[in-house]
């Protein structure tokens, strides 16, 4: 049994990982902070410029989620997580800063950019740094980040925000209030940009550019002199098979055409479940079922807990029952969940039990389709098209959480609460049936075995 300098790898790990909890904080704060913005810009009573404010993040996500497979190719993967942690240290004082909506929204934009790249390069790192048989965990380790961040910014909003619940909005909150939502985040952001700086660069990316010295010293970090050498030898065995396999062209060219399009529907997926609907529209959601403006603010805390616990599952399951059949338990166990939330909507019960009914559908995303997508995104593909295969994947992700945020209130209006959640039960009944029949299992193998597995298919 090989020995591993754990503290040591979990340390990289888990400071590579703050890019997931400033992407799940970044990405919630804006919601506790939108009634007092929103009047201190008097753009309350305008739609158009109220979902620019809200959405203008996303665009930043597919500007970064391009753009970092390329430059983390060219320039490393420690590099661009420096400038991850700098775009979110600026945007997080901006955003709070600048009283000029023009400003506001150029700093939510920067901080959308910050998300797409921590989002596909956090993930990439850890599981080229990580041994084989703990990756899927440690990879893991960066969807629990996000969902500690959504909760961070859910109870940071909550707190900031109480007054609201027991007064009217008043001059605080307008003036100041949503300020201190966005700069909450500039204290990890900053002991992201510290901590970076004492994590190396990845073993493979410094070995794919022919430092292999320099690999090789950071491998027996992790493991030894033999754990390095064994690791060295898989690599370059690797990069001579895919020594032509560069760039975003080489990624729709057979062989790696077929593992690109699991890695996209496996991304766009994770996003069209319909789960994280819960998050960006948990009010309308739980209004529907009956609750008052008060008592939804409590769920949504609830439904962030949730998240949080149910992700330790995914930790410690991940590599036990493995990727394939937790995606399969997701999926299907979410397609049950809607169908019977769809029909309760459909005969009007409220309550209790609308809310046990939502937790569990968090449960089960959080303890399967939401950190293994990252896990399976990170392992599918060479070396050499690692970093622009995660970019273009993540790339996905972004569009299918575009698609499913803006499709969401049209779903709602046109076939109501009911035929919405059906509409994503059936999704999550053909994802199943995609991954019964296409998902390759990759738990307890090497990235290099990984590798050769699948080029080799026909």
């Amino acid at each position: 049994m090989k020995t591993f300098n754990k503290g040591f790898v979990y340390f990289i790990c888990l400071v590579s990982a703050m890019g997931g909890l400033l992407f799940g904080y970044d990405w919630v704060v804006i919601g506790g902070a939108k009634p007092f913005y929103e009047v201190y810009f008097d753009i309350a009573g305008n739609p158009q410029m109220q979902g620019l404010a809200m959405s203008i993040a996303l665009v930043g996500c597919l500007t970064g989620a391009m753009t970092v497979g390329a430059l983390a190719d060219r320039f490393g993967r420690k590099k661009l997580l420096i400038v991850s942690s700098v775009v979110f240290l600026v945007s997080a004082f901006g955003t709070g800063y600048f009283s000029s909506f023009g400003l506001f929204l150029a700093a939510r934009f920067l901080s959308g950019v910050g998300i797409g790249i921590a989002s596909g390069l956090s993930p990439t790192y850890i599981a080229e740094v990580a041994p084989t048989h703990i990756r899927g965990k440690l990879v893991s380790l960066n969807q629990l980040t996000i969902v500690l961040g959504i909760l961070a910014a859910q109870i940071t909003n909550w707190l900031i925000a109480e007054p609201v619940v027991h007064n009217t909005i008043d001059t605080w909150n307008c003036q100041m209030g949503w300020r201190w939502m966005f700069w909450a985040g500039a204290f990890p952001a900053m002991a992201f940009l510290i901590l970076v700086f004492f994590i190396p660069e990845s073993p493979r990316w410094l070995a794919m550019v022919k430092q292999t010295a320099k690999a090789r010293e950071i491998l027996v970090r992790v493991g030894g002199e033999k754990y390095a050498d064994e690791e060295l030898e898989a690599i370059s065995a690797a990069a001579k098979s895919d020594e032509e396999q560069h760039g975003l062209r080489t990624l729709f060219r057979r062989p790696l055409v077929k593992i690109v399009t699991i890695g996209i529907i496996v991304a766009v997926f994770q996003q069209w479940c319909g789960t994280n609907v819960i998050f960006n529209y948990a009010q309308e959601i739980f209004q529907s079922a009956g609750y008052s403006l008060s008592d939804v603010l409590f769920n949504i805390v609830v439904t962030g807990v949730t998240n949080v616990i149910f992700t330790f599952v995914a930790i410690y399951t991940v590599e036990r029952l493995g990727r394939r059949k937790l995606m399969l338990i997701g999926s299907c166990g979410l397609a049950l969940i809607y169908l019977v939330l769809g029909t309760c909507y459909y005969f009007e019960i409220k309550g209790a039990f609308m809310v046990a009914l939502v937790v569990l559908a968090i449960a089960c995303y959080a303890m399967t389709l939401g950190p293994v997508t990252w896990v399976l995104i990170a392992e599918l593909f060479p070396s050499r098209v690692r970093a622009v295969a995660v970019g273009t994947c993540t790339f996905a992700l972004w569009v299918g959480s575009t698609t499913l945020t803006y499709t969401f209130p049209l779903l709602n209006t046109t076939f109501g609460s009911y035929g919405t959640f059906w509409i994503y039960a059936l999704i999550c009944a053909l994802g199943f049936a995609y991954f019964l029949h296409v998902l390759p299992e990759t738990k307890g193998k090497s990235l290099e075995e990984i590798e050769k597995e699948l080029t080799n298919q026909k």
